[in-house]
């Protein structure tokens, strides 16, 4: 039996957070919205006046606890068809066509459980977030840990949050790693992610029950295979990808 296609509906822009200098995250209101699961992505379409259409993924941010609304935190793209249509044009009360929820494999629910490996980077934190949301909302203890690379400091998404979680939560290790520059002090990772690193993550959570890596194509494969490479089966560990981004 085949199924019915995913319906487009009209989404509208109901807050727009500064998240980084080149992130934002955008809050939208659905009409119709069936509710998801940690980690799906919903497809965006743009129509510019003369017919031509541009179509996008993006990544759900928010908690699914969180009803009729979704949160989709894009990264500027300055060459992109999309992404600067958001930082550059998009206000409150914009209205903008969205489908979904769309994706399988790459979803996390609280009875699945853990111990949970998330590695990500830049704008890959979308899912992970959603997935970490989550899990504080339904007071999940399993063990978590996350390794996040990052640019800089200063495009760390979400910062303030996920050092919140982790100071509320001793069952949640983050592990951030800066790529690029450093602030002064800094006594973190400084480099990206390599063996030494997830070995360091999994040390706090015992072993990896469930792998999520979220980043550009280049930096899911290198994680992934650092983490098969080391033994862990590979059916626990669950990729997404989104293109190159320099991380």
């Amino acid at each position: 039996m085949q199924r019915s296609p995913i319906p487009w509906q009209i989404a509208t822009v109901e807050r727009i957070i500064v998240e980084t200098p080149r992130v934002k995250t955008f809050s939208l209101s659905l009409p119709a919205w069936p509710g998801f699961i940690a980690g799906q992505h919903v497809d965006v379409r743009l129509t510019a006046p003369d017919g031509y259409q541009s179509r996008r993924n993006y990544s759900i941010a928010s908690a699914p606890e969180t009803e009729g609304v979704i949160e989709l935190t894009i990264e500027l793209i300055p060459d992109g068809e999309v992404s600067p249509y958001f930082h550059r044009v998009a206000t409150v009360g914009d209205q903008i066509e969205i489908r979904g929820p769309i994706g399988g494999p790459f979803t996390w629910s609280h009875r699945q459980g853990g111990p949970l490996l998330l590695i990500a980077a830049g704008a890959g934190i979308a899912p992970i977030i959603s997935m970490l949301r989550h899990r504080h909302a339904n007071g999940v203890g399993a063990p978590a840990a996350l390794l996040y690379s990052s640019r800089s400091w200063d495009e760390v998404i979400y910062r303030g949050e996920i050092a919140e979680m982790s100071a509320g939560d001793d069952s949640l290790t983050v592990l951030h790693t800066l790529t690029r520059s450093r602030p002064q002090g800094w006594t973190g990772y400084a480099r990206r992610i390599d063996a030494d690193m997830i070995e360091s993550a999994i040390t706090h959570i015992g072993e990896v029950g469930l792998a999520y890596i979220c980043g550009s194509d280049g930096f899911v494969e290198t994680a992934a295979n650092l983490l098969v490479d080391r033994g862990t089966d590979p059916t626990r560990v669950h990729t997404e990808r989104f293109g190159p981004s320099g991380q």
